[in-house]
């Protein structure tokens, strides 16, 4: 009886040992990390057929490179609080799909202006994307030698990245077509996203409020004072976009310095 009642009980579904989901969660955390990295040097060297295929001018070929470094690093403090705020996991997952949409628009521009467009897009996904990487590394991975293990794994992927960018984006634009560049980044980010949820668990989300003003305010200024210098080549320093572009970005650091001054919940504490 006992044998029969035995045999007729489902079989338990066998779960990942707790070693195997870590692995996993770093493999896809370091993924993530590695694409965001990647692709601030992946477009260096296409960026001589990516001027042919598009009619670029040698001034405004540079923004390539720039609107994804500066929409990146300029709300990159900002993805790391929306990541406190809405939650590490779904920061990412956000940010994966972002980055993944803006490339696609990279891939099938066919205009300067809308592959500039799609890089900026690029760098917001990856602010999103970047902190919330590291952040889920201290929410998943328990002190000792397994964060440390985390940790190590994720300094690699971050040093490494450029060096493997400039590589791949060489591979890829002399054996395929330099749109493949932004195309490749299609299926992995919207893979990693599918996975984050089934791979990385949720962290508690804080209560608060984004501090979009100085966001905009920091990533404004940063933005047009880089356009200024880079006219100062071409135009010279009495040129009146070049000094009206930079008057602009120091108005707009006043402007953030005063945010944060008196805002509550500051993006960056003075």
């Amino acid at each position: 009886m006992a044998t029969a009642l035995q045999a007729s009980q489902p079989t338990p579904i066998a779960r990942p040992a707790p070693g195997s989901r870590l692995g996993l969660a770093l493999l896809l955390v370091a993924a993530a990390q590695m694409m965001v990295v990647l692709d601030t040097t992946i477009v260096n060297v296409a960026l001589p057929s990516i001027q042919r295929g598009l009619g670029f001018s040698p001034t405004d070929l540079e923004w390539v490179v720039n609107a994804y470094a500066l929409t990146f690093g300029g709300l990159l403090i900002l993805g790391g609080r929306a990541g406190d705020l809405f939650g590490r996991r779904r920061a990412l997952i956000a940010g994966l799909v972002v980055f993944s949409l803006g490339s696609l628009a990279g891939g099938l521009a066919t205009t300067s202006a809308v592959l500039i467009t799609a890089r900026a897009v690029q760098g917001i996904g990856a602010a999103l994307a970047s902190p919330a990487t590291l952040a889920l590394i201290a929410d998943t991975f328990p002190e000792g030698p397994e964060r440390h293990r985390a940790i190590g794994v994720f300094s690699g992927v971050s040093v490494g990245g450029g060096a493997i960018g400039l590589l791949l984006g060489g591979i890829i634009t002399t054996y395929v077509a330099w749109r493949w560049i932004f195309f490749v980044n299609v299926p992995v980010g919207l893979l990693l996203a599918y996975q984050a949820p089934r791979i990385l668990k949720a962290a508690r989300a804080q209560k608060g409020r984004l501090d979009l003003p100085g966001a905009l305010s920091a990533t404004g200024s940063a933005t047009l004072l880089v356009y200024g210098l880079s006219r100062v080549a071409t135009s010279g320093w009495t040129d009146g976009v070049t000094i009206a572009a930079l008057a602009v970005s120091a108005g707009l650091l006043v402007v953030f310095v005063a945010i944060e001054g008196v805002t509550r919940e500051p993006l960056l504490p003075l």
